[in-house]
């Protein structure tokens, strides 16, 4: 019976095919870079198939690798999630916690929340990806995640916090410039928006004849880049209430013109809720952003 390779070898095949290269999945990895060419080999030797192929550009990964790649995702999770709940006792309020959430509601909404968590548990360790694609907790890329859409998979715990509302919103020194728009495409103005990826919209279901991508004069895909330009005064550019009320500087325009409102959810593994610390982590969560959604109401 032919012996199946060890884990290690996976491991090294999975980082490869993420890095790229030998050289960087051996800094990934901790190893040097000869010994992950070994794994590569043996693995390869094992399997009776390629996995790489060189190209100018370097590895490129064989069909076999490809087909790999998506198991090799679950297993590094479900590995990474094991380290986690290793690190602390069920019952203890210390270890590690994963969270995810949007790029908005991460780098402006939970910083405060977690630091105030870590005040009053300093056992435990924040890890905080932003992304505004769902992490699938099922295979444990995470632990918690807060999520601006109802979560669909069973087996999870949920908590809706409430709707989240916003709308369109400009600096005071713009405006001071350029005077309020008239209407959402007025040629006086510059808008703030999407670049190739108009996902966020969609999924807000805001509808507007006007909303496409040649609107904007100033185009990203990140959240957190568009909110950084209306708040240097770009442009006009939705913003959530609660941001807006937070500064000054930032004004209401064209009341009525685009409204979106986002569902916020708290959501985890219905396993994790043995564990003291996710518990209290949910919990506060919820609290938090229950409070925050108060003050992202029109």
């Amino acid at each position: 019976m032919k012996r199946a390779p060890d884990w290690d070898l996976y491991q090294t095949l999975h980082a490869v095919v993420r890095a790229g290269s030998l050289s960087a999945a051996a800094r990934a990895l901790g190893l040097s870079q000869p010994t992950v060419g070994r794994h590569i080999e043996q693995l390869e030797q094992t399997l009776g198939l390629p996995l790489f192929t060189r190209s100018p550009q370097g590895l490129r990964p064989t069909e076999l690798a490809l087909a790999l790649a998506p198991s090799l995702e679950t297993m590094a999770s479900a590995a990474q999630a094991a380290l986690r709940e290793a690190s602390g006792d069920a019952d203890a309020v210390g270890g590690v916690i994963r969270l995810t959430a949007s790029e908005v509601i991460g780098a402006e909404v939970l910083p405060a929340l977690l630091a105030d968590f870590h005040e009053q548990h300093p056992g435990v360790v924040i890890e905080l990806g932003l992304s505004n694609r769902p992490e699938d907790l099922l295979h444990r890329e995470a632990d918690i995640a807060v999520r601006m859409m109802r979560p669909t998979q069973t087996g999870l715990r949920a908590r809706r916090v409430g709707s989240i509302g916003g709308g369109l919103y400009a600096h005071r020194r713009y405006l001071q410039r350029h005077g309020e728009p008239r209407t959402l495409n007025d040629p006086g103005h510059a808008a703030v928006g999407f670049d190739r990826d108009d996902a966020s919209v969609r999924a807000i279901g805001v509808s507007h004849p006007a909303l496409t991508r040649d609107l904007f004069a100033f185009r990203s895909d990140s959240d957190l880049a568009q909110l950084a330009a209306v708040r240097a005064g770009f442009g006009v550019g939705g913003v959530q209430h609660g941001i807006a009320r937070r500064d000054p500087n930032l004004v209401r325009v064209l009341d009525g013109v685009l409204n979106f409102e986002l569902e916020a959810w708290v959501v985890m593994h219905e396993d994790l809720k043995a564990s003291r610390r996710m518990r209290l982590m949910f919990d506060h969560l919820v609290a938090g952003l229950t409070d925050y959604v108060k003050t992202s109401r029109p």
